[in-house]
């Protein structure tokens, strides 16, 4: 049942976000662009998005098993360190270049956008440099303890 309910879930996921237009890039930049012709019409989209977020967020809150029994695993930090501000930065550099963000990104994929497999390809090898990264600062921290 949980995986028929997270496939589910993720193509309501995926047509939410070709219906709204995130997967296309030329919308995205439409709104990103503030200095041009600015297209708030995302705005709304990322406001729906973040009431639906609150609000199962707010329900989760105090629970340990999800609806379908599934261990919640939610966010335990409430601070705001560098490595939080610069991937938030690098996120929203990357979202501003290629119009893409991860989720649009594997959707507009899936709909065979070239883009869109130059975007993935790169994420995905961003994704494997932080995990290096992240082996070797590890490494770093247990040989000085």
């Amino acid at each position: 049942m949980l995986v028929i309910a997270s496939l589910l879930a993720g193509l309501v996921f995926g047509l939410g976000l070709i219906v709204s237009g995130m997967a296309n890039p030329a919308k995205v930049m439409g709104f990103l662009d503030l200095a041009g012709p600015w297209d708030p019409s995302l705005a709304l989209v990322m406001i729906g998005a973040i009431a639906v977020g609150a609000v199962a967020f707010f329900v989760a809150r105090d629970r340990t098993v999800s609806f379908l029994g599934a261990e919640m695993k939610l966010p335990s930090a409430r601070h705001i360190d560098r490595r939080l501000v610069m991937g938030s930065l690098l996120f929203g550099i990357g979202w501003g270049v290629a119009g893409f963000c991860p989720g649009p990104g594997l959707v507009a994929l899936g709909m065979g956008e070239a883009k869109a497999a130059v975007f993935v390809a790169a994420m995905l090898v961003g994704m494997g440099v932080f995990e290096w990264l992240e082996r070797r600062r590890q490494a770093v921290i247990l040989r000085a303890a």
